[in-house]
């Protein structure tokens, strides 16, 4: 008789998203003045039906305009093939998307159409051998790119699976060649008002930040992200780079990376100097431990009406749990 063990993330069958539904992924995050950011736990219903051509063919035509096009798509990696769940259909998750320098509203998509994806240039700089800012083809080229299929938590409790391609963070790493004194890799978002209108907001901290530990860095789950769907990424995912790490919550992916610093200090993160009580720098999927307003135990699975318990880690301990052994002082989990 064959006996099939599942993987640390897979879920029955039942509770795969279909691929003809899809919920909005959540109500607005808004800051007033300098006062507190207000993040709401549940999904408003998909938005208009007739957006999904609109915004697959916008896409499409941003893909083909792309210098790398002629890489995508890339080659699957056979160990992050299958993520326990049918992938989330394109369209609904391009019409529905976080990206605060557009907007705090949801459908931010047609305002990214406009975020000129080329020329674009990453500076890499702090404790690296040699500081350097390099074209973005120049870079993407000079990687290996592969597809991977990976799961997505939000700290909101929901979550949604999608193929992305790009290369792992440690080459990135590498790339910029740091010296043995870097113990954090800090990245950050454009900070450009006549590309974005959200960026004239005062009360936020622009530009956007986030960082990593250097063994975080180095974990092979750790993944640059340069396209979805197997073309060059739409500009509301984060083009043309963004960063995707399947273990914490969804905030700690940075979009549309403009620059790398290797740094010994941890760095005070976005999120974490808006509301430091709520969203901190590790931000590592837990259930047992809840956000001041609401439970992390249980997730919504997009585009469908179950609700199933979360994993710690988003199911990917296996991989990433000895990274954080002997840090029981560090609030990991928020």
């Amino acid at each position: 008789m064959l006996i099939k063990s599942p993987r640390g993330w897979e879920l029955p069958e039942r509770l795969a998203t279909p691929e003809s539904v899809y919920l909005n992924r959540r109500q607005l995050v808004k800051a007033i003045a300098a006062g507190p950011i207000a993040a709401a736990a549940v999904a408003a219903p998909f938005g208009p039906a007739d957006a999904a051509e609109e915004v697959v063919e916008a896409a499409n035509a941003q893909a083909e305009a792309d210098p790398t096009l002629d890489l995508y798509p890339a080659p699957l990696n056979g160990a992050h093939a299958d993520a326990g769940r049918v992938v989330t259909p394109e369209a609904d998750n391009l019409t529905y998307n976080n990206f605060y320098e557009f907007g705090s509203h949801k459908q931010i998509w047609r305002r990214a159409g406009d975020l000129p994806r080329r020329p674009w240039a990453v500076a890499f700089d702090g404790l690296v051998e040699e500081e350097k800012t390099v074209d973005i083809d120049t870079l993407i080229r000079a990687m290996d790119l592969e597809e991977r299929v990976y799961r997505h938590r939000c700290v909101e409790a929901w979550s949604m699976v999608v193929p992305w391609t790009g290369f792992p963070l440690k080459d990135l790493v590498a790339f910029a060649r740091p010296l043995g004194s870097a113990r954090y890799v800090v990245m950050q978002t454009f900070d450009d008002v006549d590309w974005a209108p959200g960026l004239g907001q005062f009360w936020y901290p622009w530009p956007y930040t986030e960082g990593v530990t250097v063994e975080e860095a180095g974990n092979d789950l750790a993944f640059v992200v340069t396209g979805a769907y197997g073309k060059p990424m739409a500009n509301q995912f984060g083009a043309p780079l963004r960063l995707h790490l399947p273990w914490k919550y969804g905030f700690k992916s940075v979009k549309s990376i403009v620059r790398v610093s290797l740094a010994e200090e941890r760095p005070t993160t976005f999120w974490e100097e808006l509301v430091p009580s709520e969203y901190g720098f590790w931000a590592n999927v837990n259930p047992d431990v809840p956000h001041p307003r609401w439970s992390q135990a249980e997730e919504r699975v997009l585009g469908t009406q179950d609700r199933i318990a979360t994993q710690i880690y988003n199911g990917y301990g296996e991989q990433v749990a000895a990274l954080y052994a002997g840090m029981e002082d560090e609030s990991l989990f928020m």
